[in-house]
């Protein structure tokens, strides 16, 4: 598809840029209208979970079906709570990667339709930098450079934000990603899914006093494993059933979950500090943890760093954050992206 320079300019220029922006990366379906970066006129997420909760997790195909019956109404919702039409907007924004194929394909599908119907340009986004731009979404005043703390189920990485499309990849997970982490813990002592929010729910009950034997060799590295926190989480329950002795969920959550918040606080901090940056951001659905705001909160004051959250409904995967982000890369690059458009399970992070 073939969009002329002269537009990308006017664009570029434009006083006020509306993109609509769609995601359907995992089990949520969202599309949201995003004015400038940073005004989101709406929102609009058809959230998947009830669906998938009773087999313990997402289930591909299911979700992939249930983005086609969803992304029409919603896009229609989307459009009608902003007061606009598709001739009031500038371009049109989707989610290409990472995430579960079949579903990317269907956001893909639609938003290439849509953008050769319209004859607007068509902007290809990354779900990782789509988390990272939730903050700018979320707080007018934010503006790189900064440190980025990404924690989401498919990722968990520390990454120096340049600029608003220039990332350089301090630190990231060599195993599993702490969302996973949390899901799998959760599934074992019997919370199910989604574990993130269950465990952190959980915890609040319970004492930190369960010490999980675990190997840990990255102390002199920015980046996380998890496999060890969670397989000793693990054999600490089978080890209970085999003794026939009850286990306690709270207090498991709770020391599970001061192990995980613990190595995510101190090597974010460190890294702000080691490259002289003053700001740190959380992006991804696990910065909602309240315990990890809390010791975020805590360490940062004493460091004088300054701290962001997205706002609590864009922690998660929304149309909101990919529409935030296609804004910075359309009037900072010329990436536009044609109707060969496809799917990605795995992007690079920088």
């Amino acid at each position: 598809m073939q969009i002329s320079e002269e537009l990308l300019n006017k664009l570029k220029n434009k006083e006020s840029v509306k993109i609509l922006a769609i995601e359907s990366s995992c089990d949520e379906t969202s599309v949201a209208v995003v004015e400038n970066g940073r005004n989101v006129l709406s929102n609009v997420i058809a959230s998947q979970i009830d669906i998938h909760t009773r087999f313990g997790g997402v289930v591909p195909e299911i979700a992939s079906r249930n983005h086609i019956t969803a992304i029409s109404n919603v896009t229609r919702q989307a459009l009608g709570l902003a007061n606009c039409t598709l001739d009031d907007i500038d371009a049109i924004a989707v989610t290409y990667g990472a995430g579960l194929l079949g579903a990317l394909l269907v956001g893909i599908s639609f938003a290439k339709g849509l953008a050769y119907m319209s004859h607007k340009p068509l902007i290809a986004v990354s779900h990782i930098k789509g988390h990272i731009a939730a903050n700018y979404a979320s707080h007018s005043d934010l503006k790189p450079p900064f440190v980025c703390l990404l924690v989401s189920g498919g990722h968990t990485a520390i990454l120096d934000v340049v600029d608003y499309t220039h990332l350089k990849l301090i630190g990231t997970t060599i195993d599993d990603a702490v969302g996973e982490a949390f899901d799998k813990v959760a599934r074992v002592i019997g919370l199910g899914y989604p574990g993130g929010p269950k465990i952190d729910k959980m915890a609040k009950q319970g004492k930190e006093d369960i010490e999980f034997r675990h190997k840990y060799t990255l102390e002199n590295s920015y980046n996380f494993s998890f496999s060890g926190i969670k397989t000793a989480v693990i054999n600490y329950v089978h080890k209970k059933e085999q003794k026939g002795e009850e286990i306690n969920q709270a207090d498991i959550s709770a020391s599970f979950q001061k192990v995980v918040t613990d190595e995510l606080a101190s090597k974010a901090v460190k890294a702000v500090k080691d490259l002289n940056r003053d700001t740190l951001v959380i992006a991804g659905g696990v910065g909602a943890n309240s315990k990890l705001q809390e010791k975020l909160s805590k360490m940062c004051e004493s460091e004088g760093i300054k701290l962001y959250f997205p706002s609590l409904k864009l922690c998660t995967d929304n149309g909101a954050m990919i529409g935030s982000y296609a804004y910075y890369q359309l009037i900072n690059t010329k990436e536009i992206a044609d109707l060969d458009l496809t799917a990605k399970s795995v992007v690079p992070l920088c």
